[in-house]
């Protein structure tokens, strides 16, 4: 496999305040030269972030020259309005949707499905395809989502969320590349035909990641706490094992015949680019020109 071979898509989250505006553009800028098919940007629980989500997109659309994506959660939320979010969506020019079910807002008592909400990521997929032909993704879990029943139950699920008319999976972050192989002979055996992206976090925090990994069912390998013991005083050289670490997952997976990758950025461009870049993903010579409002 060459440089050549190999597609990757970014994944950012919008600012908290006005003042984390210019620092995200200046993320996604940071990027662009990597020629991404997307970069998405996220969507909090119940549409929590929905405003910031829509100035976000804005405010790149105006300023960057990316392909937008951008997640769309269907927990809380009535179809009335998911349907006008898709609209906002198409209005700004997003070009992808990550499709995802969501999580209950902090302090739901109950699993958050609104009464006249879709049921489920699969049922979303269905709303949004009645609409839209816009390229779909999902997400997968190769160790499992932690609600699931059982992990035949979790396959199955993301069968139907593929046959509702998802062009794509991507996958929750994992370090055990033998885990993801597992998961696509699994997938391949279950009927799911369709691609399944390896999603990829950079450790830009070895506590945050510990915090994720038990949020999500995520497994982070033993040998990663003596790895990183005692980086936190040392930001340079934990950067420099981050890269390292993520970059030979990557290069692995490469030699196993995987080609797309999506990173989650954690709006830290430092890391996504120097793995791109350990991998042979260099910077285009021209960055594509920013879009104008007029």
């Amino acid at each position: 496999m060459t440089h050549a071979d190999v597609t990757v898509s970014f994944e950012c989250f919008p600012p908290n305040t006005p003042a984390g505006t210019e620092p995200l553009r200046s993320t996604v800028r940071a990027l662009e030269p990597l020629r991404p098919e997307f970069v998405s940007v996220t969507y909090g629980a119940g549409g929590t972030t929905q405003d910031r989500t829509l100035a976000t997109l804005a405010d790149l659309r105006d300023h960057t020259g990316v392909s937008l994506g951008a997640h769309l959660t269907c927990v809380s939320q009535s179809r009335d309005h998911i349907d006008r979010v898709i609209d906002a969506y198409e209005d700004l020019g997003v070009s992808h949707i990550v499709a995802l079910r969501g999580d209950p807002p902090e302090g739901a008592a109950d699993s958050g499905r609104h009464p006249d909400g879709y049921a489920d990521a699969a049922d979303l997929v269905t709303g949004i395809r009645r609409r839209s032909d816009i390229p779909l993704s999902v997400a997968a879990y190769p160790e499992t989502h932690p609600r699931a029943l059982s992990r035949a139950a979790d396959l199955d699920n993301l069968k139907r969320k593929i046959d509702a008319g998802a062009n794509q999976a991507l996958t929750q972050f994992f370090f055990d590349n033998d885990t993801f192989m597992r998961f696509l002979d699994e997938a391949d055996a279950a009927g799911i035909t369709a691609p399944i992206v390896p999603g990829i976090m950079p450790i830009t925090s070895f506590a945050g990641i510990r915090r994720f990994a038990d949020r999500c069912g995520a497994t982070v390998p033993d040998a990663f706490e003596e790895l990183f013991d005692g980086l936190d005083d040392q930001p340079d050289v934990r950067k420099l094992v981050a890269a390292t670490v993520a970059a030979e997952q990557c290069q692995d997976l490469l030699d196993r015949g995987v080609t797309t990758f999506h990173f989650y950025t954690m709006n830290k461009p430092e890391l996504t680019t120097a793995v791109c870049r350990m991998l042979g993903l260099h910077p285009s010579v021209e960055t594509p020109v920013a879009a104008v409002a007029c």
